[in-house]
């Protein structure tokens, strides 16, 4: 196996192909070529072309490893190493045309996640980490910012899920508005994540994502000197589908906050 720096950069090629891809089908996109997977969660063929070509080039970087995968192309089993893709994150803004929308493609051993790219097709930042290695976009280093809670700029999002989210969205929102620098909404999980890690947002919230959103953005937040956790607080999230990422100085305040209006929620 190629070292770690070598296959991350062997990775953001790939990245960079499949945004190509996708950049040039949004020149030509029409909504009728949209399907819907749930209410209000879309899919189109650019996502499912787009995890194709990830796929095949993949399977030529490391050819022991199994997948996990947005649109369900590819399988694990019980390999050593797994790469975990989202072929298009932001499938929503891809189809209104309303950046970001990226790639996302991770790869982890075991319950170790060990590279991480992201590549944001409008703005054509790859931003990507190995373990060990640092945080890194278009060859530039990252670091989170310094902010505290009251200058923090705030990235809540709004998932699929909205029946079981929308009470704890309403009152985070309520528990922040007004005593944050401001609060956002990105459309995309893995560039939230990276904003972090830019330090372009202090922090970030979301619940009810899959592996695929979010594997890769937390490497690059941790290795930009962030934390990530889940809900509960726990380092280990690699299994779950709830995920705080923070520049580590306002980490507390937000585990605060979601625990307080998960835990009205459920009293309710």
């Amino acid at each position: 196996m190629q070292n770690l720096e070598q296959i991350t950069r062997l990775v953001c090629q790939v990245a960079r192909e499949a945004g190509s891809y996708i950049r040039k089908e949004r020149a030509s996109f029409s909504l009728d070529k949209v399907e819907r997977k749930h209410a209000h969660d879309y899919v189109s063929y650019v996502d499912k072309g787009s995890e194709q070509l990830i796929v095949k080039a993949l399977r030529e970087i490391l050819p022991e490893a199994g997948f996990i995968t947005e649109e369900g192309s590819a399988g694990h089993t019980d390999e050593q190493y797994v790469w975990v893709v989202d072929p298009l994150d932001g499938t929503t803004n891809f189809i209104h045309g309303f950046a970001p929308y990226a790639v996302s493609i991770a790869l982890c051993k075991g319950r170790e996640i060990v590279v991480g790219v992201v590549y944001e097709i409008v703005s054509d930042e790859c931003f990507y980490a190995w373990k060990g290695g640092k945080a890194w976009v278009n060859d530039q280093p990252l670091h989170v910012g310094m902010n505290a809670i009251n200058d923090a700029l705030l990235c809540l999002q709004l998932p699929y899920n909205s029946d079981a989210y929308k009470p704890v969205i309403k009152r985070l929102i309520d528990y922040f508005y007004g005593n944050v620098g401001s609060i956002r909404m990105m459309g995309s999980a893995a560039i939230a994540l990276c904003y972090v890690a830019a330090g372009r947002l202090d922090a970030y919230a979301e619940r009810y994502i899959g592996q695929w959103d979010y594997m890769a953005g937390a490497l690059i937040v941790m290795e930009a000197g962030g934390r990530v956790t889940n809900y509960a607080g726990e380092d280990y999230f690699m299994e779950g589908d709830s995920v705080v990422a923070t520049n580590g100085i306002v980490h507390q305040n937000l585990l605060e906050a979601v625990r307080q209006a998960e835990g009205s929620h459920h009293s309710a």
